[in-house]
């Protein structure tokens, strides 16, 4: 509801403004970017990401300093229009856990991953949002989910067909934290990890092929063997799978994606260089993010018009 009067805002001033999801700007997301758009892996058909988490400070168990206390936090700036409540330093150090102040899983870790399909596609959003999941065990006051998952539906476009995308966060991750996310197409998939991108690609045959799980083994022998003699006259010619090798694409030791973010800010601002990432991207990434928590606390599918930014 907020969004439509900043981009107003940023748009009335004339001003400088930049949302703060540092992928966006990384040169191994822009790489990304440049292979789909050439079409290194065909006609997208499915977006998936994971954020897993195995830690305390992961699911947002902050550290409190010892000397946290009314005279040294400002307590009644911070609660602002939120409900009053007494001094509280876990509300205040670990915001994150608690709808007055945050937005949780979907704020904090979905936002993001919206945002680097959005660059990479160039699409505007999903229209069709739904999110499940709960808190299953770090149950210490907080009223969010530590576990969330997520599906949205993306309508075709010039700049990509209908797909869908899937993400998931578990801040209970028994088997290790893991994340990444993966872009797959008719013809191969991209896996971006870190700062590592591997393409892998696999065009579909021209012939149909037979066998397997295929029914074909059920056919009499004499059947078989006649299907197999007039497969191969019609197909004798087409061709097979083809697996091209994987090829890696990986950042330079020491790179940081966030210090391109804030040398796009800069240089925006000194010269005019274009935002990669202004007010109405990052609508477009928080607003279908935010829809997850709508879709979550009222245990219903979210439908939002990704050009007009609005509710339907």
């Amino acid at each position: 509801e907020e969004g439509a009067s900043v981009i107003a805002t940023e748009k009335k001033t004339n001003g400088i403004l930049q949302i703060g999801s540092n992928p966006v700007s990384s040169i191994v997301v822009a790489k990304a970017r440049e292979l789909y758009r050439s079409g290194a892996i065909g006609q997208v058909v499915l977006a998936e990401t994971s954020t897993d988490r195995h830690s305390s400070l992961g699911a947002w168990q902050y550290s409190i300093p010892p000397d946290a206390s009314p005279q040294t936090v400002s307590w009644d700036m911070f609660l602002g229009d939120a409900p009053k409540v007494p001094f509280d330093p876990v509300r205040f150090f670990r915001w994150r856990n608690y709808q007055a102040y945050g937005t949780g899983i979907a704020g904090d870790l979905f936002v993001h991953q919206f945002s680097w399909l959005h660059f990479i596609t160039s699409s505007d959003g999903p229209n069709r949002i739904y999110a499940s999941g709960g808190l299953r065990y770090w149950k210490d006051g907080r009223d969010v989910p530590d576990l969330m998952v997520a599906v949205a539906d993306y309508p075709a476009t010039q700049t990509h067909p209908a797909f869908n995308f899937q993400m998931r966060v578990n801040f209970e991750a028994g088997g290790k934290g893991t994340g990444g996310w993966r872009l797959v197409g008719t013809e191969g998939s991209m896996v971006y990890s870190g700062n590592t991108l591997e393409l892998t690609r696999t065009k579909f045959p021209d012939a149909p092929g037979y066998g397997g799980y295929d029914s074909l083994a059920t056919f009499p022998e004499a059947t078989q063997k006649a299907f197999i003699e007039e497969y191969n006259r019609k197909y004798y010619n087409r061709r097979k799978n083809v697996e091209i090798p994987a090829v890696v694409y990986k950042a330079p030791d020491g790179y940081n994606n966030r210090v391109d973010h804030w040398l796009n800010f800069v240089s925006a601002i000194r010269d005019g260089s274009r935002i990669v990432e202004d007010g109405t991207f990052g609508l477009r990434a928080a607003a279908p993010a935010l829809a997850a928590n709508l879709s979550y606390f009222n245990s219903d599918i979210v439908h939002w018009d990704p050009v007009k930014m609005k509710l339907k």
